[in-house]
């Protein structure tokens, strides 16, 4: 029993020197808990105790934190809007369920996206006749895809500074139309175009663009109602973006800039999008089913064997 209890003091006496050393690397609360010691630089100390030269000594692996998972997809409590920027994630989510919202095949592609204004100046009699100057195309960051100054097809009697911003100095550098109709129609092919009052920016561009892939910021029952305007009234560029974004555009004497008013059409559609598109998608006219051929209504069949009369082919035989 004596031997024994000797034993026992030794032990004690070595687990009290660990002890110690623990406390003293700060590894082990005066209480005797684990776990107050604090990771260094980034990495998990793993802790082992050995003996060397009669003496306890500390050894730390470290061990590098495991790699963080971020999920790809947002949170069902995710803002519309933010919805809006992450084209892949769900348009719909419910108690976490996967049920995607049927939507039109043009949608969750943000590169598909552009955003059009074109500035006009007066030609023909007195001015009256409005032709195209200027050209911005923002993509759907609102990054600057294309902006240049056109020569118009006639000489230009009124430049429209006032709203415009055009002046004759920049008439000097300016492509001719046809060279911009051609490079401006190559971008806003197979394209969603966004605008405000677009179809004055199409009939300056001589063409006309895929109703079903046309969003008017003038035109969007979403935006008025958003800005607590009358859903028929005609709403201007610059309301809208008081009301909606919160800041001020066309402002002074210098015109307006075609690229501010891309950015902020983009701007207002990206606001809304989720609900646009999702309203858009239920108001599309459902496919008609294809139409099924009458084969004797179609004269190119009339020499298969099927429309030959049975007696006439047993007497031929």
């Amino acid at each position: 029993p004596q031997g024994r209890s000797k034993k026992k003091s030794r032990k004690h006496q070595r687990f009290m020197e660990r002890r110690a050393v623990l406390e003293q690397k700060g590894l082990l609360s005066p209480h005797g808990r684990l776990g107050s010691q604090t990771p260094e630089a980034g990495l998990e100390a793993h802790t082992t105790l050995t003996k060397a030269n009669g003496t306890t000594a500390l050894r730390c692996d470290n061990v590098p934190k495991p790699k963080r998972i971020v999920s790809a997809s947002l949170s069902p409590s995710a803002s519309p809007d933010s919805i809006a920027r992450h084209h892949s994630v769900l348009l719909s989510q419910g108690n976490g369920s996967s049920k995607r919202v049927r939507t039109s095949s043009l949608v969750l592609r943000p590169g598909k996206y552009v955003a059009i204004d074109c500035e006009m100046v007066g030609t023909g009699p007195q001015g009256r006749l409005s032709e195209l100057a200027r050209c911005s195309v923002v993509n759907y960051e609102g990054d600057v895809i294309y902006d240049k100054y056109v020569q118009p097809e006639l000489p230009i009697v009124d430049y429209r500074t006032r709203w415009s911003g055009i002046t004759k100095r920049h008439m000097k550098n300016a492509i001719p139309f046809k060279a911009a109709q051609a490079e401006i129609l190559k971008i806003l092919k197979d394209k969603i175009v966004v605008g405000h009052a677009i179809h004055n920016d199409f009939q300056a561009l001589k063409y006309f663009h895929p109703k079903d892939r046309t969003r008017d910021t003038s035109q969007s029952p979403v935006l008025k109602k958003r800005a607590g305007l009358p859903v028929r009234a005609n709403v201007s560029l610059k309301n809208l973006a008081r009301h909606l974004l919160h800041k001020k555009i066309q402002v002074g004497c210098k015109g307006h800039s075609s690229v501010e008013d891309a950015q902020t059409a983009m701007e207002l559609y990206r606001l809304v999008e989720v609900q646009w598109e999702k309203e858009l998608a239920h108001s599309l006219p459902p496919r008609p089913p294809s139409p099924v051929t009458d084969p004797t209504a179609d004269s190119s069949q009339y020499l298969d064997d099927q429309y030959w009369p049975t007696d006439l082919m047993a007497s031929g035989l």
